[in-house]
């Protein structure tokens, strides 16, 4: 990394000209605090060869591709060689994961198609595919599976690397002094190959906290603050830095009293990360009260992520990755071989897995379904599913299948009524007649549960604990059905907050059906994963909370400090009050000063 007249990169430092203070915002990815001088990690290159072949070049291009996989699979083979003894599950599990994206045959099909379809060299077929899948996950609105782009982009990159022979060295052997990485982006790869004494943080313009970068950079407890905007047009090499990864805000040539006040936060933080090192116990309030954490994830290798963030299971598997990027949908045997993967991972601890949740907002090109002026409220989930009845049936027949090596349950989304839970248990019994007459184990009892996303379905919560095993309330869909606001939308997203009061009586209202029909109830969505939210929910009778893998350890060390009488006399106090606000002020005046280090209010530094 040294310069073409062979100085070290700090030589090249603009600090002399740049004003003090200049504060960047970000996210915080992985906290901690650090100075350091900046490395500014070339980005990605931007042009692709786009060039037609020949029909008779077809096989050769794809052969091209062929290797350039195995070459990029092989590498990252060695990054996980060279971690597996200092690495911990998490790191290991999210390298593997990297590699069977790589050699997916979802990818390889689609590369296919361009190439001997379209005619596309393999650096176009290669560029357009991963473009297209990644493009997908976005189109959802949803910010875990946008974050799910991220990997598909990491993943072609990869491959193009090796097309045109090209590396990225993140050596800092050239530095007197661990230095601060700054680049556009890092894959997860590059991140779990970093030597920890070298690097004294890394911020990058694009990422958020559940971004498989971020969480590895949290496994190597390297401070990270990502989604910095513009980042390397205000930070070149040689500028002396402070990432400040608790308020996720980068400081450009800190003063002494900036970096004082970080470090002061850095030594707070410290001490409540020892604590929750020692704590290695089950989930629970300071009284003793068990609360059971399961993470959500939607590829195989993240099961291993999660347990090894401490998840007790899988709350809910997101199932629609299968159906990405193809031009047929999965057949019965790939659906099969993923779930049965996901429930050994995780074996004896139960998983839940959701029937897909396609249409709407959430588009996969193996499903032709019918443009909509609303496609929120249109043929979707488990609409989708009952249309649809030979497709729905093949993946409930993998679900069947796959029951036989682990604790599966299945969840439905999208449930609005009654007769729909009906419809689908009927469909459940023949994929399970079908299953035993081809002569395939599976589990004696499968548990069946709703997803309580429709106002309608909160509503006849009492009618559907009479007939679901259990009940999951999604609550990001529930918000946005509820109070009829674009969860998308920014311009309204002060209005999309489960704090409403409406969210709350509609939650009350889905735990006092399920306590009267003895039935589980669980939160899977966002709200589960906000550390104030949290407590609430755990003070409303929730004894099973279901969110990112990233969150599970803060979620863990916030409800360890607060008694179950704390959270119930928070929640009495806020069934009183009308308005989100108000409600949002309640939480924050009674919990902020327990768990203020948690949620980073600015009051934590003050």
């Amino acid at each position: 990394m040294a310069g073409e007249d062979g100085s070290s990169p700090i030589a090249r430092s603009s600090s002399a000209a740049r004003p003090r203070g200049v504060e960047l915002d970000g996210i915080a990815g992985s906290a901690g605090v650090a100075v350091g001088r900046a490395v500014v990690i070339d980005a990605p290159e931007s042009s692709v060869v786009r060039r037609r072949i020949t029909e008779q070049q077809g096989e050769e291009e794809l052969e091209r591709f062929q290797r350039a996989v195995t070459s990029a699979s092989r590498a990252l083979r060695e990054v996980a060689e060279r971690i597996r003894e200092s690495a911990t599950r998490a790191e290991s599990s999210i390298v593997e994961a990297y590699i069977l994206m790589l050699e997916d045959e979802t990818l390889r099909d689609a590369v296919e198609r361009r190439i001997l379809g379209e005619c596309q060299c393999v650096e176009w077929a290669v560029d357009g595919a991963v473009r297209a899948m990644a493009e997908q996950l976005r189109a959802a609105h949803d910010p875990y599976l946008a974050e799910r782009s991220h990997d598909f982009e990491f993943i072609g990159d990869r491959i193009l690397r090796q097309l045109g022979g090209r590396q990225r060295t993140l050596s800092l052997v050239d530095l007197e002094e661990p230095g601060i990485l700054v680049a556009h982006d890092l894959s997860p790869a590059e991140t779990a190959g970093l030597h920890r004494e070298r690097v004294a943080a890394m911020v990058m313009e694009v990422g958020t906290r559940t971004s498989h970068t971020a969480i590895l950079a949290r496994a190597l407890e390297i401070p990270a603050v990502v989604g910095v905007r513009e980042l390397l047009t205000q930070v070149a090499t040689g500028d002396r830095l402070l990432v400040d990864a608790l308020r996720g805000r980068v400081i450009v040539e800190p003063t002494d009293e900036q970096i004082a006040a970080a470090t002061a936060r850095a030594e707070r933080y410290r001490a409540v990360a020892e604590r929750s090192r020692v704590l290695q116990r089950p989930a629970a309030t300071r009284c003793g009260v068990r609360v059971a954490l399961r993470g959500n994830v939607e590829l195989p290798a993240e099961a291993g992520i999660a347990s090894a963030l401490g998840a007790e299971g899988i709350g809910l598997y997101r199932t629609e990755f299968l159906y990405v990027d193809r031009a047929e949908p999965p057949d019965e045997e790939a659906q099969f071989e993923t779930y049965r993967r996901v429930l050994q991972v995780m074996s004896p601890m139960p998983v839940t897995l959701r029937t897909f949740d396609i249409g709407g907002d959430k588009y996969v090109s193996a499903f032709q379904a019918p443009a909509e002026m609303n496609p929120a409220l249109g043929l979707r989930a488990v609409r989708l599913g009952l249309a649809r009845p030979e497709l729905f049936l093949t993946q409930l027949r993998a679900m069947v299948r796959a029951s036989a090596y682990g604790s599966l349950a299945i969840m439905v989304p999208m449930i609005a009524s009654v007769r729909e839970l009906r419809e689908v248990r009927s469909l459940l019994e023949r994929a399970r007649r079908e299953v035993d007459a081809a002569g395939h184990p599976s589990a004696r009892e499968i548990p069946l549960g709703v997803m309580i996303e429709v106002p309608s379905a909160a509503v006849m919560a009492a009618e559907l604990a009479r007939e679901a095993a259990f009940m999951s309330i999604g609550t990001n869909d529930l918000v946005q059905y509820a109070l009829a606001v674009d969860r998308t939308s920014r311009e309204l997203a002060y209005l999309a907050t489960p704090f409403d009061p409406a969210i709350l009586r509609l939650i009350h209202g889905v735990v006092a059906a399920g306590r009267l029909h003895d039935r589980p109830v669980s939160v899977c969505g966002a709200m589960a994963s906000d550390p104030l939210a949290a407590v609430l929910l755990v003070g409303m009778g929730l004894r099973e909370l279901s969110m990112e893998a990233s969150a599970i350890p803060g979620i863990k060390e916030a409800l360890g400090r607060v008694t179950l009488a704390e959270a119930e006399a928070v929640v009495a106090a806020a069934r009183a009050l009308v308005t989100a606000e108000e409600i949002e002020a309640l939480v924050i005046e009674r919990l902020g000063p327990l768990l203020s280090d948690l949620l980073e209010l600015d009051a934590a530094g003050s």
